[in-house]
Protein backbone atom coordinates (compact mmCIF):
# COMPACT_ATOMS: atom_id res chain seq x y z
CA UNK A 1 0.00 0.00 0.00
CA UNK A 2 1.24 3.46 -0.91
CA UNK A 3 1.31 6.19 1.69
CA UNK A 4 -0.82 9.21 0.82
CA UNK A 5 2.37 11.29 0.52
CA UNK A 6 3.92 8.82 -1.94
CA UNK A 7 0.69 8.52 -3.92
CA UNK A 8 0.48 12.31 -4.31
CA UNK A 9 4.14 12.58 -5.28
CA UNK A 10 3.85 9.86 -7.93
CA UNK A 11 0.66 11.44 -9.27
CA UNK A 12 2.56 14.72 -9.61
CA UNK A 13 5.24 12.84 -11.55
CA UNK A 14 2.60 11.27 -13.78
CA UNK A 15 1.44 14.79 -14.65
CA UNK A 16 5.05 15.84 -15.26
CA UNK A 17 5.56 12.86 -17.60
CA UNK A 18 2.48 13.83 -19.59
CA UNK A 19 3.72 17.43 -19.73
CA UNK A 20 7.04 16.10 -21.06
CA UNK A 21 5.15 14.11 -23.68
CA UNK A 22 3.22 17.20 -24.70
CA UNK A 23 6.45 19.24 -24.89
CA UNK A 24 8.10 16.66 -27.14
CA UNK A 25 5.03 16.41 -29.34
CA UNK A 26 5.17 20.18 -29.75
CA UNK A 27 8.86 19.98 -30.67
CA UNK A 28 8.12 17.21 -33.16
CA UNK A 29 5.46 19.33 -34.83
CA UNK A 30 7.78 22.35 -34.97
CA UNK A 31 10.52 20.34 -36.68
CA UNK A 32 8.09 18.68 -39.08
CA UNK A 33 6.81 22.13 -40.06
CA UNK A 34 10.41 23.23 -40.70
CA UNK A 35 11.15 20.20 -42.91
CA UNK A 36 13.46 18.48 -40.42
CA UNK A 37 11.66 15.16 -40.45
CA UNK A 38 14.46 13.26 -38.69
CA UNK A 39 14.37 15.59 -35.71
CA UNK A 40 10.58 15.45 -35.82
CA UNK A 41 10.89 11.64 -35.66
CA UNK A 42 13.30 11.81 -32.71
CA UNK A 43 10.91 14.01 -30.72
CA UNK A 44 7.89 11.94 -31.76
CA UNK A 45 9.57 8.91 -30.22
CA UNK A 46 10.35 10.96 -27.10
CA UNK A 47 6.63 11.80 -26.95
CA UNK A 48 5.72 8.12 -26.98
CA UNK A 49 8.37 7.25 -24.40
CA UNK A 50 7.09 9.88 -21.97
CA UNK A 51 3.58 8.52 -22.33
CA UNK A 52 4.97 5.08 -21.47
CA UNK A 53 6.73 6.50 -18.43
CA UNK A 54 3.44 7.97 -17.20
CA UNK A 55 1.72 4.64 -17.83
CA UNK A 56 4.38 2.75 -15.89
CA UNK A 57 3.89 5.06 -12.91
CA UNK A 58 0.11 4.78 -13.19
CA UNK A 59 0.38 0.98 -13.20
CA UNK A 60 2.59 1.15 -10.10
CA UNK A 61 0.11 3.34 -8.22
CA UNK A 62 -2.74 1.00 -9.10
CA UNK A 63 -0.76 -2.14 -8.24
CA UNK A 64 0.03 -0.67 -4.82
CA UNK A 65 -3.63 0.08 -4.06
CA UNK A 66 -3.45 3.78 -4.79
CA UNK A 67 -5.61 6.09 -6.85
CA UNK A 68 -4.38 7.73 -10.05
CA UNK A 69 -5.40 11.38 -10.15
CA UNK A 70 -4.87 12.90 -13.59
CA UNK A 71 -4.44 16.67 -13.55
CA UNK A 72 -4.58 19.25 -16.35
CA UNK A 73 -1.42 19.58 -18.41
CA UNK A 74 0.10 23.06 -18.48
CA UNK A 75 0.76 24.78 -21.80
CA UNK A 76 4.07 24.09 -23.54
CA UNK A 77 6.11 26.21 -25.98
CA UNK A 78 5.37 25.69 -29.67
CA UNK A 79 8.43 26.95 -31.56
CA UNK A 80 12.21 27.00 -31.21
CA UNK A 81 14.72 29.23 -32.98
CA UNK A 82 17.03 26.38 -33.95
CA UNK A 83 17.61 22.67 -33.47
CA UNK A 84 20.36 23.53 -30.97
CA UNK A 85 17.95 25.67 -28.92
CA UNK A 86 15.38 22.86 -28.86
CA UNK A 87 17.88 20.22 -27.77
CA UNK A 88 19.38 22.54 -25.15
CA UNK A 89 15.83 23.08 -23.81
CA UNK A 90 15.40 19.31 -23.86
CA UNK A 91 18.57 18.73 -21.82
CA UNK A 92 17.54 21.39 -19.30
CA UNK A 93 14.12 19.75 -19.05
CA UNK A 94 15.56 16.24 -18.67
CA UNK A 95 17.81 17.47 -15.85
CA UNK A 96 14.71 18.81 -14.09
CA UNK A 97 13.03 15.41 -14.57
CA UNK A 98 16.10 13.76 -13.07
CA UNK A 99 15.78 16.02 -10.02
CA UNK A 100 12.10 15.06 -9.69
CA UNK A 101 12.92 11.33 -9.91
CA UNK A 102 15.67 11.75 -7.32
CA UNK A 103 13.19 13.50 -5.01
CA UNK A 104 10.79 10.57 -5.44
CA UNK A 105 13.63 8.19 -4.53
CA UNK A 106 14.35 10.21 -1.41
CA UNK A 107 10.67 10.13 -0.45
CA UNK A 108 10.44 6.38 -1.06
CA UNK A 109 13.44 5.86 1.23
CA UNK A 110 11.97 8.12 3.92
CA UNK A 111 8.63 6.32 3.70
CA UNK A 112 10.38 2.93 3.75
CA UNK A 113 8.46 2.16 0.56
CA UNK A 114 10.78 -0.45 -0.90
CA UNK A 115 8.40 -1.39 -3.74
CA UNK A 116 8.37 2.21 -5.01
CA UNK A 117 12.12 2.54 -4.47
CA UNK A 118 12.65 -0.58 -6.56
CA UNK A 119 10.34 0.68 -9.34
CA UNK A 120 12.12 4.04 -9.38
CA UNK A 121 15.52 2.45 -10.07
CA UNK A 122 14.38 1.96 -13.68
CA UNK A 123 13.59 5.68 -13.93
CA UNK A 124 16.97 6.66 -12.47
CA UNK A 125 18.72 4.55 -15.12
CA UNK A 126 16.44 5.95 -17.82
CA UNK A 127 17.32 9.52 -16.89
CA UNK A 128 21.05 8.80 -17.18
CA UNK A 129 20.40 7.51 -20.70
CA UNK A 130 18.13 10.44 -21.62
CA UNK A 131 20.64 13.08 -20.56
CA UNK A 132 23.54 11.28 -22.27
CA UNK A 133 21.64 10.91 -25.57
CA UNK A 134 20.54 14.54 -25.66
CA UNK A 135 24.03 15.76 -24.76
CA UNK A 136 25.39 13.74 -27.69
CA UNK A 137 22.98 15.43 -30.08
CA UNK A 138 23.88 18.86 -28.66
CA UNK A 139 27.57 18.06 -29.15
CA UNK A 140 26.91 17.05 -32.76
CA UNK A 141 24.85 20.19 -33.42
CA UNK A 142 27.65 22.35 -32.03
CA UNK A 143 30.16 20.55 -34.26
CA UNK A 144 28.15 21.20 -37.42
CA UNK A 145 27.29 24.76 -36.43
CA UNK A 146 25.61 26.57 -39.32
CA UNK A 147 26.68 23.95 -41.88
CA UNK A 148 23.45 23.00 -43.68
CA UNK A 149 24.95 19.76 -44.98
CA UNK A 150 25.94 18.78 -41.45
CA UNK A 151 22.44 19.58 -40.19
CA UNK A 152 20.99 17.58 -43.08
CA UNK A 153 23.18 14.58 -42.25
CA UNK A 154 22.31 14.74 -38.54
CA UNK A 155 18.63 15.01 -39.42
CA UNK A 156 18.95 11.88 -41.58
CA UNK A 157 20.65 10.04 -38.70
CA UNK A 158 17.87 11.00 -36.27
CA UNK A 159 15.30 9.76 -38.79
CA UNK A 160 16.62 6.25 -38.18
CA UNK A 161 15.59 6.20 -34.53
CA UNK A 162 13.06 3.45 -33.86
CA UNK A 163 10.54 3.29 -31.03
CA UNK A 164 10.99 0.56 -28.44
CA UNK A 165 8.34 0.45 -25.75
CA UNK A 166 9.58 -0.22 -22.22
CA UNK A 167 6.12 -1.54 -21.33
CA UNK A 168 5.77 -4.03 -24.21
CA UNK A 169 5.22 -7.63 -23.39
Amino acid sequence: MLSKKMEEAINAQINAEFWSAYLYLSMSCDFARKGLKGMANWFSIQFREEQDHARMLMDHVLARGGKVALAPIAEVPSAWDSPLAAFEDTLKHEKSVTARINALCELAAAEKDFASANRLVWFVDEQIEEEENVQGIIDALKLVGDDKVGTFMLDKELAGRVYASPVAG
